[in-house]
């Protein structure tokens, strides 16, 4: 017969693997009668993890929440993914110190083998420190608990050159792409979805009111920032001298600011020539606000075109 012991851990890893367990199964899983899951169960709440019980025929167990955080239990995968996990925390500011504590505390505990594997995967694996910004984990936390309880969200945004613009949204999901973290939402000025940088967003508390969710943006929120940001990797400030009807239809392109006189974009592209055709497309004067490199392609392009009108000769442009 399996030790007492044995048997806590056993029912322990159960009550962790599923949220609700019937108490005929557990008995079935242990192989004990129901007095001793009913004995083992308040064992465990001596030892601080909170077991909720349902009476009656049909009754089981539910692992609650506590006020104080009891041991875990993990299997080895579980323990190998939580330790990688930790190492690679870097995108967060603010849990550097913390991940790196809670792995120390980890490893120590950890049998040889396991402390084998992670180690070697810690010394022959190298990590590139990439230039992406950190967001803070407050920021991260407050626009998941929005998403989380279904509360519009009103936020300041900062722009390439640090510029702030108030939104008003509806948050849905928080997608993590490469080593940035970005917000879904629903943008109520436009109507449209939007996809935000954690990192330039400044919440706004408290927040309300509630929405009804809305379905996902092409069936699926990953497979919607992934087609918006995975093959356009420039990013440029457009101010166009025109309304910003004449931005509709640009997957690529967000209006950041409109007024009487134009609109200040967001445009994205694959190259500096994408956004070049792109902005020639629009039919209206502009300026580049960034970046610099595409100013100067715009102006480059700009020369070439007037050489091969040969206005250097005429003095003038043709009529239009």
């Amino acid at each position: 017969m399996v030790g007492t012991s044995a048997r806590l851990l056993r029912l322990l890893a159960l009550l962790q693997s599923r949220r609700d367990w019937p108490g005929a199964e557990l008995c079935e899983r242990l192989g004990v009668a129901p007095r001793t899951v009913r004995r083992d169960v308040g064992r465990l709440r001596e030892l601080g993890y909170p077991v909720d019980a349902t009476p009656g025929v049909a009754g089981g167990y539910r692992l609650g929440v506590g006020a104080v955080l009891p041991p875990l239990l993990l299997d080895d995968d579980e323990a190998v993914a939580v330790a990688v996990g930790l190492r690679g925390a870097g995108t967060i500011e603010g849990i550097e110190e913390t991940a790196l504590r809670a792995l120390t505390k980890l490893e120590r505990m950890l049998p040889s083998r396991l402390r084998h594997r992670i180690s070697a995967l810690h010394a022959y694996t190298v990590t590139v420190p990439g230039p992406g910004p950190t967001v803070d984990a407050d920021v991260l936390i407050t626009l998941s608990a929005a998403c989380r309880d279904g509360l519009r969200l009103r936020f300041d945004y900062a722009d390439r050159d640090g510029a702030f613009s108030t939104r008003d949204v509806e948050p849905h999901r928080i997608v993590s792409w490469g080593r940035r973290w970005y917000l879904v939402a629903w943008d109520l000025a436009p109507g449209d979805w939007r996809i935000f940088r954690a990192d330039r967003v400044r919440p706004r508390v408290p927040a309300g009111p509630r929405f009804t969710p809305r379905e996902p943006p092409e069936g699926d929120f990953q497979r919607f920032v992934a087609g918006r940001l995975a093959f356009w990797p420039i990013e440029a400030r457009v101010r166009v001298h025109a309304p910003a009807e004449r931005i509709a239809g640009l997957t690529t392109a967000e209006v950041i600011i409109s007024d009487d006189t134009g609109c200040e974009v967001a445009l994205r592209g694959d190259s500096l020539s994408g956004l070049a055709v792109v902005l020639g497309f629009l039919g209206a004067e502009f300026d580049v606000l960034s970046p610099p490199e595409l100013r100067t392609y715009v102006a480059e392009l700009g020369r070439r075109y007037t050489r091969a009108a040969g206005s250097s000769r005429s003095g003038e442009f043709p009529e239009m």
